[in-house]
């Protein structure tokens, strides 16, 4: 069974001036002052009502607790936890216009809206032990005693909840999120370790139309805010065609996840970063030099030159890319 995923992930900030990619980076924290106030029973008591209290009785009740206060009082902190963010109301607008704009567009494909704990076992993340995530988790013990962590991506939430319901979901479905999500990560400009994104997919459909429909999805979000081919692009990532070109360099198949997650750590970070996890792996350099090379080409035209226009892989592209037009004209 197939499922067909894409995110997007842009900045507040940058939305507003027709920039790419939007981490809203949430969590409206709202710090209330709590006043306690109390006063005293002895007029109460005075008229014959009520009970007084031994601290109302107590004359150095305050000079007994007064010290331990004075030590216990913390200056309080008016910034919002590392990584966070808060919404004034004027930039809670533009993020509900924003979401908006979203929900439109995934209903004018026909997606349906579905939400998820924040809070997930952290098992749910860990079975894949090796990838990044699991090292950025919010993860901690509760006093139930359960491993829970916030969840840094919804996929597997989905995953979940499919399994749940024991296949009596009629497929394909088509549903659409707009989670918060959490990493604990190094932050850079426009990511914190809290952002918002929205989540389209499609499971059940084996062919490449839901890719095509994903794709079409996104072009109608940005033709809608006002967002051209001149602001930005889209970058198609397809694991036939990396497939293809492993096989070609002589990478063994047990190393292809490994090698993947090495060629997405590339986009944030230099071959010389990296250069331990490849002789790891048993990775020359030249190799992965190669392998970026290819994939960093921008036509099917180029790929077709590079595998052959035989190639399964560049079929597959050549598939999305005639349905994206048959879509849009």
């Amino acid at each position: 069974m197939k499922l067909t995923s894409i995110m997007l992930f842009l900045t507040l900030s940058q939305i507003s001036k027709r920039a790419v990619a939007f981490s809203s980076n949430a969590n409206v924290n709202n710090h209330v002052m709590r006043v306690a106030a109390s006063y005293s029973q002895t007029a109460l008591a005075a008229a014959g009502g009520g009970r007084v209290s031994n601290a109302v009785q107590d004359k150095d009740v305050l000079a007994k607790t007064s010290a331990d206060k004075k030590q216990q009082k913390v200056k309080l902190d008016t910034n919002p936890p590392k990584g966070t963010r808060d919404f004034y109301p004027e930039e809670m607008r533009l993020r509900t216009w924003l979401f908006d704009q979203w929900r439109s567009v995934a209903a004018g494909y026909g997606f349906s809206e579905y939400d998820a704990p924040v809070l997930e076992s952290e098992a749910l993340y860990t079975r894949k032990a090796g990838e990044e995530v699991t090292q950025q988790l919010y993860n901690f013990v509760d006093k139930g005693d359960r491993s829970v962590a916030l969840r840094p991506e919804m996929t597997p939430s989905l995953a979940r909840m499919v399994m749940a319901k024991k296949g009596g979901l009629p497929l394909p479905l088509k549903w659409f999120s707009i989670p918060q999500c959490w990493r604990y990560e190094r932050m850079t400009r426009g990511r914190r370790r809290e952002h918002f994104q929205w989540n389209m997919d499609v499971w059940g459909v084996a062919g490449e139309e839901a890719d095509a429909e994903l794709l079409s999805a996104m072009v109608t979000f940005f033709k809608k805010v006002g967002l051209t081919s001149e602001d930005v692009g889209i970058k198609v990532n397809s694991r036939m065609v990396i497939g293809e070109i492993l096989t070609e360099l002589g990478i063994p198949e047990e190393k292809f996840a490994a090698t993947c997650v090495l060629v997405d750590k590339l986009e944030k970070v230099p071959l010389d970063a990296v250069q331990g996890d490849l002789e790891e792996l048993g990775l020359d350099r030249s190799v992965v030099e190669r392998l970026t090379g290819v994939l960093t080409v921008n036509s099917v035209e180029a790929i077709e030159e590079i595998l052959g226009e035989e190639s399964p892989a560049v079929q597959q592209i050549k598939k999305i890319d005639f349905t994206m037009r048959r879509i849009w004209h």
